[in-house]
């Protein structure tokens, strides 16, 4: 697989300026050391899409994949066609834009009442347990006429804009569209594009690539969070891309009711599945349950630094289960919203509660017995802790 090539120029800087932000300027970003913890890992599929253009490979891949999408929501994929290098000059991007100055980010903030999660997200906007959150996000929505010169962006990220871009493009291109058409093939659709069709890159839908830092937490911190035992969640997407990184956290919760650790795997993005996926098909792929929780003990003074990609489908999508797939027939799903309900309303509808603690509070105390409905009957849950 090669890497997407974009045509493009830069932002006019001074030369001087232009320099400042030269990667032989920036502080590169260092990965902490891997943990020495016994824990209990996640035993995860690895995709090599290497295999995906050779004869019968997406065939192979897709039966590979049977059991993790239905059953487990998660897997690796590696020789995706994005060189290491592009990847680390990445990390360091979000390194140096986390080092901005407070006064220079807020610039740049979300609009949090419009559930609109493009920009920069402070930390401390939700609660968890009796504590405040330590994360801190960079969202850029999709380089396409829908969103130009809707957001603005520091001179570090104005300066590196165009090789961003190339990469949004790249893992929507190398990574997202091969998965589509073999999540079809496992569906057994007549069309191996379909799902294709609803992600294309240029029509609008609300896909971000992330920059996403968690700050260390001492001991008494840690406690008042609950040591983030209550964050399990679903995401709201199609799947979410997570870059390797080795301080360990992200927990998977399995059908046994037990937590495990996804490890770090060099050269590896993670993947999960989300949402609306799921809705797609009737609940039959398996939008995963996880959470982030503290790192084991000689890896909690680290960073916990991400660069991820969160996959949608066009807004105008309705998340009706597919009516032609042998294997949704037989599974016999059902819609799992009492209405028809497009992919704009979806996402406004869930990032309303993620964006915004205060509502989420109310929503969630409405009934009392640890769900809240999202849309349209739909009900979101707390999951074990």
């Amino acid at each position: 697989m090669a890497t997407a090539v974009i045509e493009g120029t830069r932002p006019h800087f001074s030369t001087e300026g232009a320099h400042k932000y030269d990667y032989n300027n920036l502080t590169p970003y260092v990965h902490p050391p891997e943990t020495k913890a016994d824990l209990p890992w996640s035993e995860l599929v690895t995709l090599d899409l290497e295999d995906y253009g050779r004869p019968g490979g997406k065939e192979r891949l897709a039966k590979q994949l049977e059991h993790a999408v239905h059953h487990v929501g998660f897997f690796y994929v590696k020789n995706f066609g994005i060189p290491q290098d592009q990847v680390d000059q990445q990390f360091t991007l979000a390194k140096n834009f986390f080092e901005l100055p407070e006064s220079e980010k807020e610039k740049h903030e979300v609009n949090y009442a419009a559930a609109d999660y493009n920009g920069w997200r402070r930390p401390g906007r939700a609660v968890s347990g009796n504590s405040r959150d330590n994360i801190e996000m960079y969202n850029f929505a999709k380089f396409t006429k829908d969103f130009e010169g809707k957001y603005t962006h520091p001179d570090l990220i104005k300066a590196h804009l165009t090789e961003i871009e190339t990469f949004h493009r790249a893992l929507h291109s190398n990574v997202v569209s091969p998965l589509l058409r073999l999540f079809a093939i496992v569906l057994q659709l007549p069309d191996e594009e379909y799902l294709v069709r609803q992600h294309t890159y240029e029509k609008k839908s609300e896909d971000h690539f992330r920059y996403m830092l968690y700050y260390p937490r001492t001991e008494d911190e840690w406690k008042a969070a609950d040591y983030g035992k209550k964050g399990g969640h679903t995401d709201l997407g199609t799947v979410t891309l997570l870059f390797r990184q080795p301080v360990a956290g992200l927990q998977i919760l399995g059908e046994d009711g037990n937590w495990t650790w996804v490890s770090a795997q060099p050269g590896t993005i993670t993947v999960n599945l989300a949402d609306t996926i799921s809705h797609l098909t009737g609940g039959w792929l398996k939008s995963s349950v996880h959470r982030v929780v503290a790192p084991p003990e000689d890896q909690r003074e680290y960073k916990r630094t991400g660069l991820l990609y969160f996959a949608r489908p066009h807004n105008n999508t309705v998340l009706e289960p597919i009516t032609d797939s042998p294997v949704l027939e037989k599974a016999g799903v059902k819609p799992r919203f009492e209405k028809l309900v497009t992919m704009e309303e979806w996402v406004r509808a869930k990032q309303t509660l993620q964006l915004n603690p205060e509502i989420a509070k109310k929503r969630w105390a409405e009934r009392g017995d640890g769900t809240v409905e999202v849309l349209a009957g739909f009900r979101d849950q707390k999951y074990k802790e």
